[in-house]
């Protein structure tokens, strides 16, 4: 039976493993690719010092998946009076787990928690392969963010 739920700061071996297999996967890296000392530093850091929630998903004591949402605090707005916004990251299910809910159920469990925050808006960069799964929870596209990147 597969287990979903909230890691702790004790699952960092996993969170860390998980991530590092996910990019890999993601970015179409090879088996032995070697991460920067700076990528595993600061996942690492985030991990044990960010703003965020992240759940694993078990198969006894094998990681299948994971996957995360990070916090900001903005200046409060008439549409978020709050302030507090969510990113959803890191969705990441072992393809030889896919197409059981799993993701799914990932992802609920970290809306669920998000809301109990008192977020009020939950952004995503979507993948091709994931934007059915999102679409399906609910999420829509946003015309209403520009976005500029530090190269």
């Amino acid at each position: 039976m597969i287990d979903i739920r909230v890691a702790t700061k004790n699952d960092i071996e996993s969170m860390m493993s998980s991530r590092l297999e996910m990019l890999k996967v993601v970015n179409n890296l090879s088996e032995d690719y070697e991460f920067s000392d700076e990528m595993i530093n600061e996942s690492r850091d985030y991990f044990l010092n960010g703003d965020h929630i992240t759940v694993l998903a078990l198969d006894g004591d094998i990681v299948i998946g994971c996957a995360s949402m990070s916090f900001i605090r903005i200046m409060p707005t008439f549409y978020h009076l709050t302030g507090k916004r969510a990113h959803l990251m890191n969705v990441y299910t072992r393809n030889e787990y896919r197409r059981q809910g799993i993701a799914q159920k990932m992802v609920e469990l970290l809306i669920e928690k998000t809301w109990e925050k008192g977020a009020t808006e939950i952004s995503l960069d979507a993948t091709e392969l994931g934007r059915p799964l999102y679409e399906k929870i609910g999420f829509t596209d946003s015309t209403e963010c520009m976005v500029l990147t530090k190269i």
